[in-house]
């Protein structure tokens, strides 16, 4: 019978080697949470403001991993079960010459949720996390007559760790190069024309003043808008 592959999050402190804590039983959920800040652009007139991409948030992967030395030994020589909980949570803890807590790994499998996607899609394929450990809730729930701890369930939150240089690496942002032309069609507002162009709202302002409009409200169907290089 194969043995499960257990998961286990590397630690790298800075001119250290890396450290390996597996964990002691296979998280039985992950969760991932991804979101984006969107803004709200109104325009006077409109039914509801225009939304505008403002920049990507952190990707967040939360387990509760579960640890237990009740069978390593009697209550007389019990084992407590911080031996095992203490590896996790010192990595909220500041490495010195980083002057933040050390940059981690979560493996697991490459069967993991998200191990199909594309390398620019989330964080890498989902059998390596790269993060900071965000935070760690720890639950004791079972004691020795002396209150050692032999039992916890503790809730880790793993923070997306990327760097400036992968971020731009990542990006595939093109700009125009050189002016283009826009018919204007009913319902268009400046706004619209430049998100469609510059997938940017805000700068309707940069085609206004290209073609000399004063009003951005009054736009007339039909006329041919330049529509500058950004």
């Amino acid at each position: 019978m194969q043995q499960p592959t257990k998961a286990l999050i590397r630690a790298e402190w800075q001119g250290r080697p890396a450290v390996d804590i597996p964990v002691q039983y296979n998280p039985s959920e992950l969760s991932l949470e991804k979101s984006a800040q969107i803004a709200e652009i109104a325009i006077p007139g409109l039914d509801s403001p225009l939304l505008q991409f403002v920049r990507g948030q952190n990707e967040r992967l939360t387990l509760d991993l579960f640890f237990d030395t009740t069978d390593e030994g009697t209550p007389a020589g019990a084992k407590s079960v911080t031996e095992y909980t203490d590896k996790i949570y010192q990595l909220l803890k500041i490495d010195p010459r980083r002057h933040a807590p050390p940059i981690c790994t979560f493996f697991w499998n490459n069967k993991t949720p998200g191990a199909d996607f594309q390398v620019q899609v989330g964080n890498q394929t989902r059998n390596a996390f790269k993060c900071i450990v965000e935070s760690v809730r720890q639950k004791f729930t079972f004691f020795t007559p002396e209150g050692i701890p032999l039992r916890a369930t503790l809730t880790v939150t793993l923070k997306e760790y990327k760097t400036l240089e992968q971020q731009l690496a990542e990006l595939n942002r093109q700009s125009p190069d050189h002016t283009q032309s826009h018919v204007i069609e009913r319902g268009d507002t400046l706004a619209g024309i430049a998100a469609q162009h510059y997938n940017r709202p805000g700068e309707w302002r940069r085609i206004a003043d290209e073609n000399g409009i004063e009003d951005p409200r009054r736009l007339a169907p039909g006329a041919f808008l330049a529509v500058p290089p950004f």
